[in-house]
């Protein structure tokens, strides 16, 4: 990333008076039309595109970021950067059909011009490469190097924390570490679960984390006052509230929503892509 210096001062201070992400998560729900998302998803299905709800999700992050660029900002050692690229990092299973395989954490970078097709593609590449017990990304080889010698993964974490704090930690290790990230989302529906509120990192970069579960629902009247069942996926969102103010986070959002609402917006890329002022 590169040094942010147009800072107001109120957002400046924020990181001295809260110096963890722990310190500033704020916590946010947006409901998603369930209906609206599966009948576009039949649509695109009898075009022959599969398209899920979480690639939905991604690219409506994706599309937002490139038009709000804030939100990709992060703090490092109290101070702000623009991050130079867009990546959404995930926890999968080796093996959907088997739990007992093991997971791994993985991390896929795109485009700000990216469609929804681009994202579904990038995240199917890496999806394919890491599917399967016997393939070990970096991030999973590294993991069980530092932990064959006792005590040696608590001298490796704390130089790695202390290189990612001054900014020294090499290029080839941020590249494959999931927490130096734009956003980290996880799906809970895919293990039957609803939505949670997950914890964004202090180690890495990450300032937002989306969480999305299996649908609900709930009894609504609609406008001719009749009792309807509504279907809904909820979305939390985890924010570091250091990153940008509560004005740019609500136009974030409310961009996100409209997507969600309209996805058929990021079947083609943007008009233009904003640029983050430094």
């Amino acid at each position: 990333g590169r040094r942010v210096s147009s800072i107001d001062p109120i957002v400046g201070i924020t990181p001295y008076l809260m110096p963890m992400r722990c310190d500033a998560q704020v916590f946010l729900q947006h409901r998603v039309d369930y209906e609206l998302l599966t009948r576009y998803i039949a649509a695109q299905a009898a075009k022959g595109e599969k398209i899920t709800f979480m690639q939905i999700i991604t690219a409506a992050f994706v599309r937002t970021v490139s038009q709000h660029p804030e939100i990709n900002r992060f703090i490092l050692n109290k101070q702000f950067f623009a991050r130079n690229m867009c990546a959404v990092s995930f926890t999968m299973l080796k093996n959907p059909q088997n739990a007992e395989m093991g997971e791994t954490a993985v991390k896929v970078k795109y485009d700000l011009t990216d469609t929804i097709y681009d994202v579904r593609d990038r995240m199917e590449k890496v999806i394919n490469a890491n599917r399967g017990e016997d393939k070990k990304n970096f991030a999973d080889k590294l993991a069980k190097a530092v932990l064959v010698v006792p005590g040696l993964a608590t001298g490796i974490v704390a130089l790695v924390r202390l290189l990612d704090r001054y900014g020294l930690c090499p290029g080839a290790l941020l590249d494959e570490l999931p927490f130096h990230t734009s956003m980290y989302i996880t799906n809970n529906a895919s293990i039957g679960l609803h939505h949670v509120n997950h914890h964004i990192y202090n180690f890495g970069t990450l300032p937002v984390f989306i969480s999305f579960g299996a649908k609900r629902h709930a009894y609504e009247l609609d406008r001719h006052g009749n009792m309807v069942d509504r279907k809904y996926v909820d979305c939390k969102f985890v924010m570091d509230e250091r990153t940008v103010d509560g004005h740019y986070y609500t136009q974030f959002l409310q961009a996100f929503r409209y997507i969600c609402q309209h996805p058929e917006i990021v079947e083609t890329p943007p008009s233009k892509v904003v640029e983050d002022v430094f």
